[in-house]
């Protein structure tokens, strides 16, 4: 543990105070950024400068940033001569698809000016689409997802010899989702950890954590942006208490307020969430649905839909919906709550990004309001428990449409 430092200073630092390459610098300041995140300027300080760190910050803190400009700025200031197509310089690995995606889209964002190409793969998606990506022109960084990243190395479609930068993302959720054995089968086939740069990022420093980042990463600096302060003060949380017969009720009026924007709407299952969206277009509400059991293309185009503000309302599992960068959601409502704390500090962080505040509304009913404590123990704090007005407990008109989401829902409405 001598090599590992703990740094919880929080540092004002401007982007422009960075020894960034130009094309970065001037992607930087048309992105509209001005000062680092915590995570950002402490991370950025020795990762600039070559080093190996773990951070441990929530989503939302801007660690996607910190660990592409390290990537970016490396690759610009140290150009190597020919490759061959599919021997990508750095790679980045996350556990879910739309994470991946995402990441890849901030890494388009901030090579705008400069021709550094990046190619992902996940899976849901095609696979000799993805192919012909990697072998349309000399690939500089690939982001992908565990299994699809296997599947191209089985294959002999990607060589690894040549990764000189090593991100994990979300090492937490890897873990608990069981892609370890995986992510260990992708390491031996890149060089050893005192020939590239590792980064890992992850939510908590559990001992299986720290253990991994002191087998894959070479003296790691560990970083921990304020572990005492979980949720943003940009983040009103409430709670209502609530029925589980009310439940739809209470969502179906606060979705007619005004105020709701934005939304994205949390459930704990692939079902829960395919069968309120069902329902809530049905009773005439827009919304777009994200579970791991819809069709890529699906997730992808919802997406964009509800980034552009086509889409109002999104509903989502904890796997779809983590590591979503949308800036402007006005508010979470957790239909569920969740059974992990963690996830619940997740969800939340998907409002009031950005410098911009939210509002997160929970629901807690006799079937799930014995994790309160454990998501208060979590945050360090009490949250404010209220019982919704009467008006939001009006009954939902009868359903005016048809099931638009492929289940059958029960019918709550005749």
């Amino acid at each position: 543990m001598d090599n590992f430092l703990i740094n919880k200073e929080n540092i004002r630092l401007p982007f422009a105070d960075l020894d960034l390459e130009k094309p970065l610098q001037k992607a930087v300041i048309n992105l509209g950024f001005e000062y680092c995140t915590p995570i950002q300027a402490q991370s950025l300080a020795y990762t600039l400068d070559g080093h190996d760190v773990t951070g441990r910050a929530q989503t939302g803190t801007g660690k996607t940033i910190a660990f592409l400009l390290t990537i970016l700025n490396d690759l610009l200031s140290n150009p190597k001569g020919d490759r061959y197509i599919a021997e990508p310089r750095a790679l980045i690995i996350a556990p879910t698809r739309e994470l991946a995606i995402q990441i890849a889209a901030d890494a388009d964002d901030l090579t705008q000016f400069c021709d550094i190409h990046v190619v992902t793969l996940v899976g849901g998606e095609e696979y000799h689409k993805q192919l012909s990506a990697l072998e349309k022109r000399t690939v500089d960084i690939v982001v992908a997802t565990p299994g699809r990243l296997l599947d191209f190395v089985s294959n002999d479609n990607i060589y690894l010899g040549l990764i000189e930068l090593l991100v994990l993302d979300e090492a937490d959720r890897m873990l608990d989702m069981g892609f370890i054995p995986q992510v260990r089968r992708v390491i031996a086939q890149i060089p050893r950890k005192d020939c590239r740069q590792t980064l890992m990022f992850s939510a908590t420093f559990s001992d299986e954590i720290i253990g991994l980042a002191q087998r894959w990463a070479m003296n790691p600096i560990m970083i921990e942006v304020e572990p005492e302060k979980i949720a943003s003060d940009s983040v009103t949380q409430m709670i209502y208490l609530t029925t589980s017969d009310n439940k739809y009720d209470l969502l179906y009026n606060l979705l007619l307020d005004k105020e709701t924007e934005k939304v994205i709407v949390f459930n704990n299952r692939r079902d829960q969430v395919r069968t309120l969206a069902d329902y809530l277009h049905r009773s005439g509400i827009d919304c777009g649905a994200l579970s791991g059991d819809i069709p890529q293309y699906k997730r992808i185009r919802t997406l964009d839909a509800f980034k552009t503000g086509k889409l109002r309302i999104l509903v989502a599992t904890d796997v779809a919906g983590r590591g979503l960068h949308i800036d402007d959601v006005s508010h979470v409502i957790n239909f569920s709550l969740p059974e992990e704390p963690e996830d619940y500090v997740h969800r939340i962080g998907r409002t009031g990004r950005a410098g911009a505040v939210g509002t997160s509304i929970s629901f807690a009913c006799e079937e799930d309001s014995f994790l309160l404590p454990a998501i208060e123990e979590k945050l360090g704090t009490k949250l404010d428990c209220v019982y919704p007005l009467d008006h939001l407990l009006e009954p939902a008109p009868p359903f005016v449409r048809n099931s638009r989401f492929a289940i059958k829902s029960k019918s709550r409405h005749k």
